[in-house]
């Protein structure tokens, strides 16, 4: 997804130029592809019983004769990963202590107080006090820091994002006294803060593009997501959409009823979504049965390498029903489905019971015989030059499948093929970005630049005049080399300088704007500088037979 890679910070990769891109798709699909299309559990976890069979002896022998002592627990657990990975990518281990956060993206909330935040200088900094939590109803404000937490000093000490999660999070109703240094007050404030649960949201952006164009982004296919999906709609309703543009770039997955839930709004007629078969699992089908918020309108919806499982689900339908139009490049391609089961200890495991179809037959499964081929497969796109529209797309499956409705030509395996594709925009890259980007300083500097200007920022009306009338002058961009040299960045040539400028400086804004306004606020700003977005919009003027009212 173009645009977009500055709010996350990576390092260790400054030596391999234009090569970032695919790393960034990599870590974006990490958590969904451990998750997978989950078939949501109607009450309990299933439990699998044991018995005694080989593993359970060769490990109780090991226990009692084995020449050393070992950690039994340890051995049971890589044991079981190796088996897993055995059978194919996605069915998956998960221990005891790991589940609960595994739960927590898909449940849609966590227990605690309620911030994000960044790591700036060794010190806690509070982007937002989240909407509705503990931190927010007691007045914690953005750009405050946290120095203290209880008894334990966490400024200038090396603090680490996992130490604040095991710091901050806990259970609801339990009580953590967090000093803070506020900007512009001589003293700290002491804040004694109650824990509570903190919705965590799927659908992270919608605003109008223009008078008729709606824009939804919808980041994973959690609990809610069907819920925020028509909030959002129904807002944009009232501001006159009549085309909707859906963006599911990026969006790794999660329930698969939930993509079903959200494809019904968009399809009518009972139209098949989907379906799922596999060894002990009889054919179950899944159709558009209620009617939908937007069965008729133009719809787009973009996808990319990092769109797998629920979202090929989603375009998959669209594309086979010839209900709208697919634009971006070839999705992940993941076509299992995971089942959850819990083990006796507490732990799970997430095992592969099924695969699901398309409505005209496809299984976009990409092949997973050669399990290091399967995990280099982004990397691979990146160097054969599929990404850039310089190589040829991989179909694993060359057998043709019909479209339903204008019989077009598509492919079973290796992801859904868009039908207008966009390459990633590589105009911007320089050596000197590849090292701001490799060391995180885009996101750095945004909120010390935020912090500095807060008031001025803070002051403009609403976030449609920041987009529109804001802009990141030539001095701050200045201000930006400076620093980055501080953090020793090697000074830019003056092509480096002008190369990767404007896109710099549209990063800077977004980043400041989210601050302000949250994920909107990011998306907002950054889809001026989308191509996709931007090929969307003009397709949209066009006449196309997948775009009809």
């Amino acid at each position: 997804m173009p645009l977009i890679f500055a709010q996350y910070e990576f390092k260790n990769m400054a030596n391999n130029h234009n090569k970032w891109q695919p790393f960034i798709y990599s870590l974006v699909l990490v958590i969904g592809l451990l998750i997978g299309i989950l078939l949501k559990p109607s009450g309990k976890i299933s439990n699998i019983i044991g018995g005694n069979n080989k593993f359970s002896e060769l490990l109780s022998i090991i226990n009692q004769s084995y020449v050393d002592t070992v950690n039994m627990a340890d051995i049971e657990n890589r044991a079981i990963n190796d088996l897993l990975h055995e059978l194919d990518p996605h069915s998956v281990y998960i221990p005891a202590s790991d589940l609960k956060q595994a739960n927590e993206q898909l449940e849609g909330n966590f227990e605690g107080i309620g911030i994000e935040f960044n790591i700036v200088s060794d010190t806690i900094m509070v982007v937002t006090a989240l909407n509705g939590g503990p931190s927010q109803e007691l007045g914690i404000l953005p750009g405050d820091r946290i120095i203290k937490v209880d008894t334990l000093p966490v400024a200038g000490n090396g603090i680490t994002s996992d130490k604040v999660f095991k710091l901050l999070r806990g259970e609801g109703g339990t009580v953590v006294n967090v000093l803070i240094k506020r900007m512009g007050v001589k003293e700290p404030i002491l804040y004694k803060i109650t824990r509570g649960k903190i919705p965590i949201f799927s659908v992270d952006a919608w605003f109008m593009l223009n008078q008729e164009t709606g824009y939804i982004k919808v980041s994973r296919f959690a609990e809610k997501t069907h819920e925020e999906f028509l909030t959002a709609y129904e807002e944009l309703k009232t501001e006159g959409l009549k085309n909707l543009i859906l963006d599911l770039r990026g969006n790794p997955g999660g329930y698969l009823n939930t993509a079903i839930q959200l494809t019904d709004e968009l399809l009518d007629d009972y139209k098949l979504i989907v379906y799922t078969e596999g060894r002990t699992k009889p054919r179950s089908d899944y159709r558009s049965e209620q009617p939908g918020v937007f069965e008729s309108g133009k719809l787009v919806v973009l996808i990319d390498e990092g769109s797998a499982s629920a979202s090929e689900i989603v375009s998959g339908a669209i594309q086979d029903w010839d209900r709208g139009l697919i634009v971006g490049r070839r999705s992940f391609g993941k076509g299992l489905v995971q089942e959850p089961y819990g083990l006796s200890d507490g732990s799970a495991i997430r095992l592969t019971v099924s695969r699901y179809y398309t409505p005209s037959g496809r299984c976009i499964q990409k092949d997973y015989k050669d399990k290091n081929e399967y995990e280099h497969d982004l990397m691979s796109r990146y160097e054969n030059g599929e990404l850039e529209g310089i190589g040829k797309a991989a179909i694993f499956d060359s057998t043709p499948y019909k479209t339903l409705l204008l019989n077009r030509t598509v492919y079973a395996g290796g992801g859904v093929q868009p039908d207008i594709f966009v390459p990633i925009d590589t105009g911007y890259y320089s050596r000197f970005l590849t090292e701001v980007v490799s060391n995180g300083l885009i996101g750095k500097f945004a909120y010390t630049f935020l912090d500095k200007n807060r008031a001025a920022i803070t002051g403009i009306k609403n976030l449609k005049m920041y987009a529109n009338a804001y802009q990141i002058s030539d001095g701050v961009y200045a201000e930006f080399i400076a620093f980055a040299m501080s953090n020793e960045v090697k000074a830019p040539s003056d092509w480096d300088k002008e190369k990767s400028k404007q896109f710099i400086k549209l990063q800077l804004k977004a980043l400041v704007a989210r601050q302000i306004w949250r994920d909107k606020g990011y998306y907002t700003v950054i889809q001026s500088g989308d191509k996709a977005i931007q090929i969307a919009l003009q397709k949209l003027l066009e006449k196309n037979d997948l775009l009809r009212n």
